[in-house]
């Protein structure tokens, strides 16, 4: 039997279809269908693909209530935009995706690197991402969308550093004043040993997860689900560059590297706020 190469927008095509079918309120199972049809397109990047195992998109995505015509913003996406590339073909025709990104910082080559790189994405392929609405997020700075507008906040591995740079509670007044009353703020982040105090800079890229509860609860939200779903027990949350030291980054180089690889990407939590409704 001959088999044809697929077009590497066929599953951008499929999931597009699978939306127009949906009632006015998608339920579960069309979600997850769309969402199989965006992660499992040929147009993703192998290498995102492959950390599809570490960071289990479809998965956290329906753990969070995520529906094709909901209003989303995506905070600080990064320069690989690796959940802007689900969200965005996943929200294109029904919904409403907002990038808010870090602004760039004037001669910091890390900064203009990763502008660059996320600008080069969105405009690789206008067909995914000609409707992501981009703004700049700085904490207590300009909203990143009118008040309660929003259905849903996303942050994947933010949270410890704002925590560096002291702004955390501001960022979690942001995203309250944005989202609806029963809007959901979701949050993955590398996930401490809760044996160690927690250091208030975060500074090894571990949040203990009690800590981080009581952090978001203080701005107004209230924790409604806990998922293992990016749990990693192997990660002893010990090594000499942090959280860095694991994979993908290897800040330590060639050393430990096979053990690191061994151990695979962070263990995290996955929690799930809503701003009560009243």
């Amino acid at each position: 039997m001959t088999r044809h190469p697929r077009h590497p927008l066929a599953g951008l095509l499929l999931a597009s279809l699978i939306i127009a079918g949906c009632a006015d309120q998608p339920t579960r199972v069309q979600t997850a269908a769309a969402l199989d049809a965006v992660i499992g397109d040929a147009a993703r990047p192998e290498g995102d693909r492959a950390r599809d195992a570490w960071r289990h998109p479809h998965q956290t995505l329906l753990f969070f209530g995520l529906r094709t015509d909901l209003a989303v913003a995506e905070i600080a996406p990064g320069g690989n935009g690796w959940y802007t590339q689900i969200l965005a073909p996943l929200l294109r025709e029904h919904g409403r995706l907002i990038a808010a990104v870090d602004p760039v910082t004037p001669g910091n080559a890390y900064s203009e690197r990763e502008s660059r790189s996320f600008r080069s994405l969105l405009d690789s392929s206008p067909a995914r991402f000609d409707r992501v609405e981009v703004v700049e997020f700085v904490p207590g700075g300009a909203p990143i969308a009118a008040a309660g507008s929003l259905d849903v906040v996303l942050t994947f591995r933010n949270l410890h550093n704002w925590m560096a740079r002291g702004t955390a509670q501001a960022a979690l007044a942001d995203f309250y004043r944005v989202l609806k009353p029963g809007g959901v703020l979701g949050v993955v982040d590398h996930r401490g040993n809760p044996a160690i105090p927690q250091d208030p800079k975060a500074a090894s890229g571990y949040v203990n997860q009690n800590d981080a509860v009581r952090l978001i609860e203080a701005a107004g939200f209230r924790l409604v689900g806990v998922s293992e779903i990016n749990a990693n027990p192997r990660d002893t949350r010990d090594h000499g560059k942090g959280v860095w030291s694991l994979p993908p980054t290897y800040a330590e180089g060639d050393k430990d590297r096979a053990r690191y690889a061994a151990i695979g990407e962070s263990d995290r939590f996955t929690l799930k706020f809503v701003k009560p409704r009243n």
